[in-house]
């Protein structure tokens, strides 16, 4: 037999080969396949989003804060307003040396140390991508030279924005408040408000300004606007290379928001007060509109826009006559005898006192173991509702409030608005206290043993003492309301927003007493200012033709008097030191035979009410003078007097003046009598 040779090895590694290779020949095509298939998918399915991130990774658009929307009065004067700001802005994602930076800036325009240090923690703690201020406010010279310089300044874009300006300075600057520089407290409420936890990128542009206080920050988001963008083309590093109008974004400017007050009148009130404090407030009786609200003494509101120097905002805060501080809605005060005026409604409402009720005034009433004084030390006779209100009687209203009680003359200061806030459209407002019995038991629900009103409590309240707090918004809306008659009018301070017309006041409640009773004691009022008795008839004349005033006076006390007999020198708070001093008020409303407008008055430590009388005068004047029906008024000659010396003294038919000249004649006024304050208020 011949020999076979049998290659077995040979044949399993060729099976071996062809096997791995039919394998990877798979593995390799499935995979060709889907590389194929992405590469589809990228160059063709998703052509078009691709192409999109391509061009965002070439274009960007800076943000472009948009015009903050104008503050106007109620004649379209201008209150808040915007100009144009030349600054200098760093990018920190494009330095590399901060510090190297500012010193290269700091040789071109003015970089204080405070305001370096402040530029680099900014840099620290802004994102990369958000540009830093660096200088702000830089003249057009400063400007220009920077402007040559940039390409040395890498990171750097010399930038025209707008800042916010307050034309008349401090004499809007509670109402309208200012705005700043956006704190960290802010964009953390701005980061609750959202639901994703998101910040809107406006608040983190070094440009943006937000509102803090007063219209602008009630109104902010109404007053901001949308922001838009600025189309710019950058290479990979992120470096402009070019802009692109074309693609720009404008931003739509903010609303508009007129005011009801009125600038010339504001600044009177402000320049008025000089460097007293207090507040004053004038209402518009017909539609419960504020032509002014202004408190003293104030600040200058842009000084706050590019944030104020430390030292510079505690001198503002420590100064004993708190300029910071809104004196018209935040700060409460006794209303002294102003206040006679609710005590004197409400004991006509009780029915228990008539206006011819009469009361003998010694100078002195003895309740309760203690003496209660008059402001008047031997005190003014015997004097019925009208004498006493005219002459500030305190022991006729020691009386009237023993009689009534606490519970009805708090019935009556809640339906004139004490004790109320009022909507607006500021913050700030403090509701003030109008106690009564349930009052005093619930402010004492831990201390059973002083929830009892005692009967000397309402001595004081009757007087507009004890607990009894209001504030100079509250006095006006009361004297108000008073002046209308029927109308339980809201005072209005926000006109319209957006050319959209708010509610007018007296488009709500009427008050509930009949008008016979307010005409009791509008008519005392009018006696308090015009007849010689008279509290306020020296100081309180307008001296407009026969436009008279109708008020009331008021002083509030700092602290005890004293009980002695003799009560008066000790109610002499003119030798102490300022802060202890009573208070001043003065309430009215002119004219009074036709009323248009009331106002209310409050000069801290002034001592008397005769003190803030000439000041509501003088605001009063402006506004009467600026009413073209008051000012007709004004400019009409008075009728002829044909009585004078050479005649005989008789009238004939065409004596008598044209009905259409004839002046308004007064409402009746009350007899004549006296005038008053205590252990707790005066005149």
């Amino acid at each position: 037999m011949e020999p076979h040779i049998y290659f077995d090895e040979v044949n399993e590694r060729q099976g071996v080969f062809h096997r791995r290779t039919f394998l990877i020949g798979g593995v390799l095509g499935i995979a060709g396949m889907a590389l194929t298939g992405r590469l589809l998918q990228l160059q063709v399915a998703e052509a078009a989003r691709y192409q999109t991130m391509a061009s965002q990774n070439q274009f960007r658009f800076r943000l472009i804060p948009p015009p903050r929307g104008r503050i106007l009065d109620r004649n379209g004067v201008a209150i808040a307003s915007n100009r144009p700001d030349f600054r200098l802005l760093v990018r920190r994602d494009e330095v590399d040396d901060a510090e190297g930076l500012i010193d290269q800036i700091s040789l071109l325009v003015p970089v204080t140390p405070a305001r370096r240090k402040q530029v680099l923690r900014d840099l620290e703690i802004t994102p990369r991508a958000v540009p830093v201020a660096v200088a702000n406010d830089l003249t057009w010279g400063e400007f220009t030279r920077v402007n040559a310089r940039l390409p040395e300044l890498p990171g750097v874009t010399a930038d025209m924005g707008e800042s916010r300006v307050y034309p008349f300075g401090g004499a809007f600057a509670h109402v309208i408040g200012y705005v700043s520089k956006v704190s960290q407290p802010d964009l953390d409420r701005a980061k609750k408000a959202t639901p994703d936890g998101q910040i809107d990128p406006l608040l983190l542009h070094p440009g943006f300004r937000i509102g803090k206080s007063g219209v602008e920050q009630s109104l902010d988001a109404e007053l901001r606007g949308r922001p838009g963008g600025q189309k710019i083309e950058v290479d990979s590093v992120g470096r402009v290379i070019r802009e692109d109008p074309a693609g720009d974004r404008k931003p739509v400017a903010g609303s508009d928001v007129v005011l009801t007050l009125d600038a010339d009148v504001q600044n009177r009130a402000l320049e008025v007060f000089g460097e007293d404090s207090g507040a004053a407030v004038v209402i518009d009786i017909h539609t419960g509109d504020l032509l002014c609200l202004v408190s003293a003494p104030s600040f200058d509101p842009n000084r706050f826009v590019s944030g104020v120097a430390e030292a510079e905002y505690r001198a503002l805060h420590d100064y004993d006559h708190q300029p910071l501080l809104d004196k018209s809605i935040s700060a409460l005060y006794p209303p002294g005898s102003t206040f006679k005026t609710m005590t004197a409604m409400a004991a006509l409402q009780s029915g228990l006192v008539s206006q011819h009720d009469r009361i003998q005034c010694s100078g002195q009433f003895f309740f309760g173991g203690r003496y209660f004084h008059c402001w008047k030390a031997h005190g003014h006779g015997s004097v019925d509702m009208a004498e006493a209100i005219k002459s500030s009687c305190d022991v006729y209203f020691y009386q009237m409030a023993l009689r009534i009680g606490p519970d009805r003359i708090a019935e009556v200061a809640d339906a004139f608005g004490l004790g109320h806030t009022f909507d607006i459209g500021i913050q700030g407002q403090r509701k003030g206290t109008v106690p009564s019995t349930a009052w005093k038991k619930r402010v004492n629900a831990k201390n059973p043993a002083n929830q009892t009103w005692f009967a000397g409590e309402s001595l004081s309240y009757g007087i507009g003492q004890g607990a009894l707090q209001v504030n100079a918004l509250q006095l006006a809306v009361m004297t108000a309301r008073l002046a209308n008659g029927r109308k339980a009018l809201l005072p209005r301070l926000i006109k319209s927003v957006g050319g959209v017309e708010r509610p007018r006041g007296d488009q709500f409640g009427d008050l509930p007493f009949p008008q016979d009773r307010i005409n009791i004691v509008r008519s005392a009022m009018a006696s308090v200012a015009n007849d010689v008795g008279g509290t306020a008839f020296k100081v309180s004349q307008l001296n407009l033709g026969d436009i008279k005033m109708a008020g009331k006076t008021g002083s509030a006390q700092m602290h005890g008097y004293g009980n002695t007999g003799s009560g008066a020198k000790e109610r002499d708070t003119t030798h102490l030191p300022w802060r202890l001093r009573d208070h001043g008020l003065f309430v009215a409303f002119a004219p009074y035979d036709d009323p248009r407008y009331a106002i209310s008055v409050i000069l801290e430590h002034g001592l008397h009410g005769t003190n803030a009388a000439p000041k509501a005068v003088e605001i009063m004047k402006v506004a009467l003078l600026k009413d073209p029906d008051m000012r007709q008024r004004i400019e009409r000659p008075l009728p002829e007097d044909r009585s004078a010396p050479g005649t005989d003294g008789t009238e004939t038919d065409d004596s008598v003046a044209d009905p259409s000249e004839t002046p308004v004649p007064p409402p009746p006024q009350p007899p004549v009598m006296g005038r008053p304050t205590p252990a707790g208020a005066r005149r």
